[in-house]
């Protein structure tokens, strides 16, 4: 019997993202059946499945209780691991990652337990929640405006009113003239990297896709030294922590000194961008192969 593979995805993209498209066909070429399966489809037998591989999952973060119930259930076939969906699912990981040494972009959490906090910078900042995929209720605000400052503490006040927490973070000015370097890890092994330009447009919701998640503008990169550094070192703190993940993205950003910093360190269900590099989708069949 060939080895069959889910490639767990949402009901807005039953077909999986035209990016991840191409791994049905790599897979087949190995002599593996790859089939793009919504996680939230009670019909589906998943215990048919060799690997359950998350991929386009990015509606999860309005049923987080019920899609890591899902997750658990898949067991040792899930990739990435359950144990890292769990940790990875609520930014709240980006604490244990400061704690660890790794340098974060600055970010105070607010629950409503603690809804204060204070304006981070006298420019520009970001709101955001720590359960969220594709910028979703993530905004940039002014510190020197009033209504502003206001607008955002609504934000706030409305996510933690969900059971939920808040982060607020300094809008790095750096993201507007170099964007967001991603590197992609296969395997626990450097892949790729993408530029991300700039998403937020100040007091306004930029325009979003099916809904899900905010256009891109992506463009391939070649990471620098202190910025493949520091992905390599977060790559290695993950894999000795829950071995090493079959995907992972590092979302970095230039502080105001050049250094890079971690805005997320991405391991549920990232884009993976395979578009910009060739041979990238083939890799991630190759690697589960051997893994």
């Amino acid at each position: 019997m060939s080895t069959r593979i889910a490639l767990a995805t949402c009901e807005a993209l039953p077909d999986l993202d035209p990016d991840d498209q191409p791994l049905v066909e790599h897979f087949h070429k190995a002599g593996i059946e790859a089939i793009p399966a919504v996680w939230s489809d009670r019909g589906i037998e998943w215990s048919e499945f060799d690997f359950v591989i998350l991929r386009n999952t990015w509606d999860y973060t309005s049923r987080l209780e019920e899609f890591l119930d899902w997750a658990q259930a898949r067991g040792d076939s899930l990739r990435n691991s359950y144990d890292v969906v769990q940790w990875n699912s609520n930014k709240i990981y980006l604490r244990d990652l400061a704690s660890s040494g790794f340098p974060i972009v600055d970010t105070q959490f607010v629950t409503g337990e603690s809804n204060n906090w204070e304006v981070p910078s006298d420019s520009d900042f970001v709101v955001k929640p720590t359960v969220s995929a594709g910028s979703q209720d993530t905004m940039r605000y002014s510190a020197t405006d009033p209504v502003s400052i206001r607008s955002a503490q609504d934000l706030v006040d409305r996510i933690v009113s969900q059971d939920k927490a808040a982060m607020v973070q300094p809008y790095l000015a750096t993201v507007d003239q170099i964007g967001e370097t991603a590197q992609l890890y296969i395997g626990g092994e450097y892949s790729h990297s993408i530029r991300k330009g700039p998403l937020l447009v100040r007091d306004s919701e930029s325009e979003k896709e099916l809904g899900l998640f905010l256009k891109e503008d992506i463009t391939a990169r070649v990471p620098n030294g202190q910025q493949r550094e520091l992905a390599d070192r977060l790559m290695a703190y993950v894999t000795g922590r829950f071995g090493t993940p079959l995907y992972a993205r590092v979302d970095l950003l230039d502080d105001m000194d050049g250094t890079p910093v971690i805005l997320e360190l991405e391991l549920v269900e990232p884009s993976m961008f395979f578009a910009t590099a060739p041979d990238s989708a083939l890799r991630m069949v190759n690697k589960l192969n051997r893994m």
